[in-house]
């Protein structure tokens, strides 16, 4: 029963970037290269990140809310949006069309996050003798997280990659992208702040993420209109 519930968690957890790549014309560009560069990418972001809150951050016997901590994790946290620059921009890619290259590498991305993040307590935990409901909120928080990458990696190709936006548009874009990459201080925020339980959080992310993933969609149509 243990093992049964660590694999119902895991494909909760990883099979929706699996099934997005396959239902998507992503496997039919073979795209996959250009995911496991983000993923990579998405790595070394991370140990930067590590190295900087390990060294401007001081350990806290508490979970109150400390809003100086708080906002030095959100500059720290703006460390994804560079990685995210130097993926999209930097990067080889196969001959992909915008569209395609922003959804590889944000599939990338929220992968390694969910690997990185998720998978050792998913082994450690949800084998467990005794059932919780708190790896399937993890798995719904990894659905949130990879709707959120894509959707932080549509808005950073309209801001880095296409020239020609309609310059109504770019306060939009950029407010909805310093949005999606403060998502982990204001979640923070929900549960040391205002007290609020995991599945409530998760719950906002959820929403936020459909709100913003159709944003971004609506941003990203608009931008590709030609202009009159």
């Amino acid at each position: 029963m243990t093992v049964f519930h660590f694999f119902n968690c895991a494909i909760l957890t990883f099979g929706p970037h699996a099934v997005y790549y396959s239902a998507t014309p992503l496997s039919e560009y073979d795209t996959l290269g250009t995911s496991v560069k983000a993923a990579l990418v998405y790595l070394g972001t991370a140990l930067v990140k590590l190295v900087c809150l390990a060294t401007f951050l001081k350990v806290s016997d508490n979970e109150s809310f400390d809003p100086y901590q708080e906002f030095l994790k959100a500059l720290i946290g703006f460390i994804d949006v560079a990685g995210l620059y130097f993926a999209l921009t930097q990067l080889t890619h196969r001959n992909i069309s915008q569209n395609h290259k922003f959804q590889a590498v944000g599939l990338g991305w929220a992968f390694a996050d969910s690997v990185l993040h998720r998978l050792a307590p998913l082994w450690v935990g949800a084998r467990g003798l005794e059932f919780t409901w708190d790896y399937i909120l993890q798995g719904l928080e990894a659905n949130a997280n990879l709707v959120l990458s894509i959707s932080l990696a549509a808005l950073g190709s309209l801001m880095w990659l296409r020239k020609n936006k309609p310059k109504t548009l770019i306060p939009i874009i950029y407010t909805c992208a310093g949005i999606v990459a403060t998502m982990p201080s204001i979640t923070s925020y929900l549960r040391r702040g205002l007290g609020w339980h995991f599945p409530e959080v998760v719950g906002f992310q959820l929403f936020t993420s459909l709100v913003m993933a159709f944003i971004s969609w609506q941003l990203f149509a608009a931008c590709q209109r030609p202009s009159a």
